[in-house]
């Protein structure tokens, strides 16, 4: 099980993790059928042959499952990010790669799963955990991406770095939290590619 996962909250019961994984994965099948919101434990209980009883015995409620299975995608999301950053990279071509994937593997999601899609931005708006972590762990990427172009001499070193990392995840911010992506896909991937050199511009020593 994957980091996020592993601290997904909601999860009860015993640590029998084939059991939980297999709810999760009938519980996603479910999900892309007939959408997170329009299902109740009820409804995912009779659909996957479980007792309401039993699925409270690993999961407290539906946000808990819908928890894991945000945490799986999100964690996706980041091993094609960690991919991408791999190698011996400058700090300017981490910084592309870092939302350029970002952006490319949620998009995906969009077009390929939307109801699953829709978990992932109601994790995002009601600020769920497996959210909040996700977003940690990119401002964790971004700044080692900086402090590796501060080291370089690829950026700036004046503007504190807390102050950097904020400024520049909140100018990401249409492009990466679920909601506002879906109403800029049209301007992909031409207005992500604008704003991330318009960063980089303002990073320049």
């Amino acid at each position: 099980m994957n980091e996020i996962s592993k601290v997904a909250s909601g999860l009860r019961g015993p640590a029998e993790t084939e059991k939980r994984d297999a709810i999760v994965s009938a519980a996603k099948d479910h999900f892309s059928l007939y959408g997170y919101n329009k299902t109740t434990v009820a409804d995912l209980a009779k659909a996957i042959g479980y007792s309401k009883g039993y699925i409270y015995k690993f999961f407290e409620s539906k946000q808990a499952i819908g928890e894991a299975i945000c945490a799986d995608t999100l964690s996706a999301v980041l091993a094609a990010v960690e991919k991408a950053l791999a190698g011996d990279l400058g700090a300017t071509e981490k910084l592309r790669r870092l939302f350029k994937t970002i952006i490319e593997e949620s998009s995906a999601l969009f077009f390929d799963d939307r109801k699953l899609y829709d978990i992932a931005a109601a994790s995002a708006l009601e600020r769920w955990g497996s959210s909040r972590r996700y977003i940690a762990r990119v401002e964790e990427m971004l700044r080692a991406i900086i402090l590796q172009g501060r080291e370089t001499g690829e950026f700036e070193r004046k503007t504190p770095l807390d102050e950097t990392c904020r400024a520049i995840l909140q100018a990401m911010q249409p492009f990466m939290h679920p909601i506002m992506l879906e109403h800029n896909l049209d301007a992909l991937p031409d207005a992500a590619n604008e704003v991330t050199s318009l960063i980089l511009r303002s990073l320049a020593p």
